[in-house]
Formats: structure tokens, sequence, C-alpha cells
């Protein structure tokens, strides 16, 4: 498929060059995210009668995984309202450049470009779940914890650092962009070559430069591209589109994979599995391990999370790699084929959290009526339906559902690992290498149907 420049249509550059739509979205969610981090320490502490609770993990949640991250890869990042207020005092404005901010504009260190502390403070995070999604104060603690890290990030290093190299919610929606139909991209990478001054990179009097440390002419991929659009708003000689594509385009090259990237695929796809069992299983003694966090059970539930993402995931599919390799006879270095084989698990990865969030969202929708009309859980009536009960919704389709999305991640993570082995392989050769790595996403999806579906 070739991409559709989307600012070719009529009134979609102007709106995307305007800074006051992005500004006023962003703005509003500054607003629900600050009142988030109050309820969850002022409001009642029942979660699912206080707006911390539903309105960040079960409505923004659905947005996010529902919506956004398949749909429009990071344009959530576009409009997050947790580096904000940092890079207003980074930069000393809120809309344009005008003066000199407060940062020390430090560089971050080299040993840390990566996504690693993006991964270890996911699955810290993801250790914890358990309490941050039922308890409102553990809720506001992480809350005002991820804009407390963000705001001294902006203050001591220059541009994004914590959005490219320490969110946790950044790093999984960065893996998962690949997947989506829309990019930011140079029309001709000449012209980039030949402009001395990378006002994209650097900056001018109509923007900043990049505030994720891209340079858009070397752009490949959707993983570091925060969709903030100061590129299209500085770049002199219109050579910045955004495109509607095919699904998954990304994963179609083979520049650009990296190790910490594949062990990200690994740990999402592990995460959802556990959410799945803790949270929808009907294993009782699991989930009290779970939620009782500092015993000793917990820590044993701590200990077998870590193995599964960490050990017996990319263990197994090393061992799969290895098979296949052994198969086709294929020369491609061990280290190298891992990894490249790690990014056709992302489609799965993807499917696992769409086919959960179907089940916890659906399950626990109805709880935001009653929020709605009484956010902190002090007797308020504002809209009329504090008095709604508890009805799942969907019951009968959502099982459904999670069988279609799951199956259809499986099989285009058959897709993306056959046309990965075709890169190196000759048909026939890769054919042998695939069959082991489309047979461990096949368990992968066996089991999740299990723990989802049942």
């Amino acid at each position: 498929m070739t991409p559709l420049e989307l600012t070719r249509l009529p009134l979609v550059k102007p709106l995307l060059r305007s800074r006051w739509p992005q500004f006023l979205i962003t703005a509003i969610a500054l607003g629900g995210f600050v009142f988030a981090i109050l309820a969850g320490f002022v409001g009642t502490p029942v979660g699912s009668r206080n707006f911390s609770i539903l309105f960040v993990w079960i409505a923004w949640w659905a947005l996010l995984m529902l919506i956004a991250v398949p749909f429009f890869g990071r344009g959530w990042c576009s409009i997050c309202p947790i580096p904000v207020p940092g890079e207003w005092l980074q930069r000393g404005a809120m809309l344009k450049p005008v003066g000199k901010g407060l940062s020390l504009q430090k560089r971050w260190p080299k040993a840390l470009r990566n996504i690693w502390l993006q991964n270890g403070t996911f699955a810290m995070v993801a250790l914890f779940s358990t309490v941050v999604l039922t308890q409102p104060r553990a809720t506001a603690i992480v809350l005002a914890a991820f804009l407390f890290v963000a705001i001294a990030a902006s203050l001591v290093f220059e541009r994004r650092a914590f959005c490219r190299y320490l969110c946790p919610v950044g790093g999984f929606i960065g893996l998962y962009s690949q997947l989506a139909p829309v990019e930011l991209r140079v029309k001709d990478t000449a012209v980039c070559a030949a402009h001395n001054e990378k006002t994209c990179y650097t900056g001018s009097a109509d923007g900043y430069g990049c505030p994720w440390q891209v340079f858009p002419g070397g752009l490949v991929k959707n993983t570091y591209c925060g969709t903030c659009m100061e590129c299209l708003r500085t770049c002199p000689h219109d050579n910045i589109a955004l495109n509607l594509r095919a699904f998954g385009a990304d994963l179609s090259r083979p520049t650009g994979r990296k190790l910490d990237e594949a062990f990200k695929a690994f740990i999402m796809l592990g995460s959802a599995m556990v959410y799945a069992a803790v949270l929808l299983g009907p294993w009782g003694a699991l989930k009290t391990s779970a939620y009782a966090v500092g015993s000793t059970a917990w820590l044993g539930y701590v200990l077998a999370f870590l193995a599964l993402v960490f050990g017996l995931l990319p263990g197994l599919f090393l061992l799969a790699v290895a098979a296949g390799k052994k198969w086709a006879r294929s020369r491609v270095q061990p280290r190298k084929a891992f990894i490249a084989f790690a990014y056709a698990l992302v489609p799965l990865g993807l499917a696992a959290w769409i086919a959960f969030s179907l089940a916890f969202v659906f399950t626990n929708l109805s709880y935001l009526w009653p929020a709605l009309s009484d956010p902190l859980g002090w007797g308020w009536n504002l809209f009329g339906t504090t008095g709604a009960g508890w009805t799942p919704y969907l019951t009968q389709t959502v099982p459904a559902l999670q069988t279609f999305v799951i199956l259809g991640g499986c099989f285009w993570s058959g897709l993306i690992t056959r046309r990965i082995a075709s890169e190196q392989l000759q048909p026939r050769q890769a054919t042998l290498q695939a069959i082991p790595v489309i047979a461990f996403c096949l368990a992968a999806s066996l089991g999740l149907l299990v723990l989802l579906v049942g």
C-alpha cells in the first residue's frame, strides 16, 4: 500500500501546524490528571467509587489500548499531560519559543540511551499493579511520581528525556506504534540532506527542535516519534507529511532492531498473561499472593513474574529460533536472529492486551456512571447517576471478540515471522526457520485463550 499523505487534505495541515488544538486538549488532560491525583488522596478509599481508579484504569486505559495505540500509534504522546509542566518550565513558555527556561539542558547519559529503564519501570509498576488498580491512594502516588519525575527530568536534561527513556507507558506505546496505520515522515530525504540548518531538529522561531531527539530525515519507524508536530512547524521546505499507510508497515523494515526493544515484546506479552490470570482468572491463591504486597507469598509472585517475562518466555523463544536455524541450516548469528524474530511477537502482544482490555473494561465500565456524579465518593449526585448499579456489558460478545483478536494477532505474527525469515533465506529455508517460531506464537495464543476465554 502506497502511503496516503493526509497533510494534503484541506484543513489538516493548518490544524496540525496550529498549537491551539493540541494545547487545549493537553490542558484538559492535565486538569483531569491533577484531579485524579487529588481524588486518589482525598476521595473515598473504595476503588470502585473513586475517580482516580475509574477514569485512569478503565476510561483512559480503554481509550489507549482499544483505540489510540492500534490506530494512532504514539498519538496519545502528542497530548499526554505528564511531561507538560516540566516542558513548560524547561522552555520558559507554554506555546511558541519566546525565552529561556529553567533547565540545565544536560545530555542524557550515553549508556542509558535505550529503553532498558522503561522496561524496568514497567515491570516494577506491573508487580504492584493489583494494588495500584484497586487502591485510589496507590494510584495517586504513582501518578504524582510520574509527574514529579518528569518535571525533574525536564529541569536537568534536555528535551523530553522522561518520555524517551523513562516513561513505562511510552515504552510499550512506542513498541506497538509500529503497527499503527499512521506515520510522520519526510517527503524527500534529499531535501533534508541539502538543508544545512536542520531546523526540524534544532528548532527555529516557528517551533522547537524535536523534543524526542529524532532527526526526521532519518526516521524509518514510529517507535521514537512522539507525533508532537514540531517538525511540521519548523520545516521551511514543507517536507514533512502525516501519512496513512498499511497496518504494521514498520515491522517489514529490517532496520533499527535492538535487544532492548526485543525484550519489551516479551515483557508485554508475559505481563498480559499475568494480568489475565490475576485479574480475570479463578485462581484465588494467585490473587491473594498478588494483593499481599510485602508478604512471603507476594515475593513468590514477584519471582514467578520476573522468571516468566525475563527468563521462561525469552528462553523458550530462543530455543524455537535455534531449532529453526538448525532445520534451515541458517548462518545468521543467534543473537541477530533472536532479536529479529522477537519483533514478530509485536502483533500478538498487542492482541493480548486488546483481548485483556475488552474483558476488563466491559466488566467494569458501569462503575463509571456513579463516579461521574460523585467522583470523590462524598455523596454528590451531579448528574443523577450516583445510584446506578454495576452491570457487566457484552458478556456474551466479549469472549468471541477476544478469540477473534487473539487468533488474528497469532496469524499476523506468523506472517511477520515468515517475512523476517525471508530477509536472509531462500523460500524453503525461510519456511523451515519460521515453523518453530510460529509454533511458539500458537502455543502462546492458546495459553492466552485459556486464560482469557477459558
